[in-house]
């Protein structure tokens, strides 16, 4: 299989924190750096730990050591994994998400875009079979796509219903531990062990979703990408 991994799935934000992307952004320039220094500015902070309290990072992100040595490649957005799947084409994909990435409401449907590259490419032959894997803590935001993914699946069945038979919605089981990582805490497995097995993956590809994670957990992301020796498909920002 193919496995995805989009950053915005470790780092989030806590309930009720209405500032935060998860409600709802768009995927501007300024929502990739500006936003950020803004929702800084409303805590009263200069520094990116300002935003600490309200967007932890979820999960065991170092758990993803476990595939250094397969190809690995990077990119900014969803947008740039056509040129992933391409390597790969025909394989299942299980998606780490925050979103299912399957279709979106604007725009030109045939484009491919953050929001539609998995559904596309289940419709196009590049993806044979998809998973979008949603983290444990969108159990607590009610907003977040996945808190019921009885609901989730009915919005999905109501707008690409030909997709069902090839497509499967999960939850995991990530846990928050806050922003105490260390190489050394989570090198071999994550704590709920619900990542793949590395003989199961064929390539891995980290997304950073700017507009949706905190830079305050970029070091995280560029040491990951080091230890991953990931390709770069767009490079990453660096806030």
């Amino acid at each position: 299989m193919l496995l995805s991994i989009d950053w915005d799935a470790y780092s989030g934000c806590r309930e009720w924190v209405f500032d935060a992307p998860i409600w709802g952004t768009p995927d501007r320039e300024a929502d990739r750096v500006e936003r950020w220094r803004g929702r800084v500015a409303q805590r009263g902070g200069t520094g990116w730990e300002a935003l600490a309290a309200d967007f932890p990072l979820y999960g065991e992100p170092y758990a993803l050591t476990q595939y250094a040595g397969l190809p690995t490649f990077s990119a900014w957005s969803h947008a740039h994994a056509w040129a992933w799947l391409a390597q790969y084409p025909g394989q299942d994909v299980l998606n780490v998400d925050s979103h299912h990435d399957l279709y979106s409401l604007s725009g030109d449907p045939q484009q491919v875009r953050p929001g539609n590259w998995s559904g596309l490419g289940l419709r196009r032959g590049l993806v044979r079979q998809y998973t979008a894997l949603y983290p444990e803590w969108h159990a607590d935001l009610p907003v977040a796509e996945g808190y019921d993914l009885a609901r989730t699946y009915d919005e999905v069945r109501a707008a690409v219903p030909d997709l069902l038979p090839r497509l499967t919605l999960e939850r995991t089981g990530l846990e928050h531990t806050g922003l105490e990582y260390t190489r050394q805490s989570s090198m071999t497995f994550d704590r709920a062990n619900t990542l793949p097995p590395r003989s199961e993956v064929t390539a891995l590809l980290l997304v950073q979703s700017p507009s949706w994670t905190s830079p305050a957990h970029d070091p995280v992301w560029f040491d990951l990408l080091e230890l991953l020796n990931a390709q770069a498909i767009s490079p990453s920002y660096r806030r």
